[in-house]
């Protein structure tokens, strides 16, 4: 007899094509119920609805734009949702993922990386024929920019850039004047083909306020240089930056350019949406307890990411095992959290003891510790909050959205 796939067990596959929450909510499934093959992966509904609304707002109250780092879910539903909120466009890191966006209905992306490579550039190309696809991807090398030209110059093309101003012992990024210069001219070799949009940076891999502020003005001087020296050539111009742990700093620095020319200033935010237990959360009660924009807003982000796992062995007095593991749930950034406890067939979830704690994880088996007497039963079922949600969404596939009483409203597919 042929084995019964049902269509959310992770890795079947089941549900090739989106469908629409309407279809979904027909077929009645409920996590509480144990309609879903645990462990998996969901998404609060009223969270994710909280989130865009107050990121949208959050931006709107600085006058900037939004871009928001897609590689952080690869979820064309939630890149929807995004763009439906006033979203400007969907950040990206690879060649492979703009043309997922692409083939999604993504019509604007900054690829926030330098376009290297034959097979990369062609891709890009091939979407680029497209008049409605607006593209841009970043430079800081002479080299960078005259293999873009000879490529995009062959095909008849012309791509556009933003310089990406970097530091000292960080990651990419021009890093001196001498750099600049020498790409600012082979940027001027290439007209017609590398038309310069604007500038950008990632503060991310700065740690101290100060000194982010400080490069963040760099940043600012950088593009209004540009516009005094009539050397941008989209109008409005860009001025890109902010990952999800200093986006407020960014909102405010470059919220104050004035560089005598229309400008779109473009936060790049992507754990936003989701949030977590840990260093965004960290992040967020200082931008909470700081920027006066947030204070005003009163609620904050709120984590809309679990991981539920059954408990599948009581082998000591203060020790369970729970089937979830490092296949199931980012670790890089700190342990799952145990957040509720439901025992099929009660009424509800409930908080758990602040005791319980993972300790150590498997490839698909998660240490709990307990204490001796704590009510905790084999098939019980344990909620995990996760920090660092991009080391989540890449291990599934099909992502469930569930209200609060557990009702499956929709189904997020991940193209990784």
């Amino acid at each position: 007899m042929a084995a019964t796939v049902h269509p959310l067990d992770k890795g079947i596959g089941g549900l090739d094509a989106p469908c629409a929450p309407e279809e979904i909510a027909a077929r009645g499934w409920n996590l509480f119920e144990e309609d879903l093959s645990l462990p998996a992966a969901v998404l609060s509904q009223p969270r994710l609805e909280h989130n865009l609304a107050w990121m949208q707002r959050f931006a709107a109250e600085y006058g900037v734009q939004l871009a928001p780092h897609g590689k952080t879910t690869m979820a064309p539903r939630l890149f929807a949702r995004q763009l439906d909120a006033g979203a400007w466009g969907v950040t990206l890191a690879t060649a492979q993922q703009v043309r997922a966006a692409y083939a999604h209905g993504v019509r604007r992306v900054l690829m926030a990386n330098q376009l290297v490579g034959r097979r990369n550039m062609a891709i890009v190309a091939e979407l680029l024929a497209d008049p409605s696809f607006e593209f841009f991807c970043l430079v800081d090398s002479v080299e960078q920019v005259r293999q873009l030209a000879a490529f995009f110059g062959a095909a008849g093309q012309r791509v556009q850039v933003l310089i990406e101003l970097g530091v000292q012992g960080g990651r990419t990024g021009v890093r001196d004047e001498a750099q600049w210069q020498a790409v600012l001219e082979a940027l001027a070799q290439a007209q017609g083909t590398v038309k310069l949009a604007g500038v950008e940076v990632y503060e991310g891999v700065l740690k101290d306020e100060a000194v982010i502020r400080a490069f963040l003005q760099r940043a600012v001087e950088a593009v209004h240089a540009l516009a005094r020296a009539g050397r941008l050539e989209r109008a409005p111009a860009v001025l890109s930056g902010a990952g999800s742990a200093w986006y407020d700093v960014v909102a405010e620095e470059f919220s104050k350019a004035d560089i005598g020319v229309p400008l779109d200033v473009v936060l790049r935010p992507g754990c936003y949406l989701t949030h977590d237990v840990g260093a965004y959360r960290a992040a967020q009660t200082r931008i909470q307890a700081s920027n006066p924009i947030a204070r005003r807003m009163q609620s904050s982000l709120l984590p809309a990411l679990q991981v539920w796992a059954y408990v599948q062995s009581v082998p000591e007095p203060e020790l369970a095992i729970v089937a979830l593991g490092k296949r199931d749930a980012a670790f890089d950034a700190g342990f799952p959290l145990p957040a509720a406890h439901f025992r099929p067939g009660s009424s509800a979830p409930a908080a758990v003891p602040e005791h319980w704690a993972i300790t150590g994880m498997m490839d698909q088996h998660a240490y709990l510790k307990i204490a001796a007497g704590d009510d905790l039963r084999v098939g019980d079922m344990l909620a995990f909050d996760i920090s660092h949600p991009c080391l989540t969404f890449d291990k599934w596939r099909q992502i469930p959205v569930i209200d609060d009483a557990g009702q499956v409203v929709d189904i997020v597919q991940t193209y990784f």
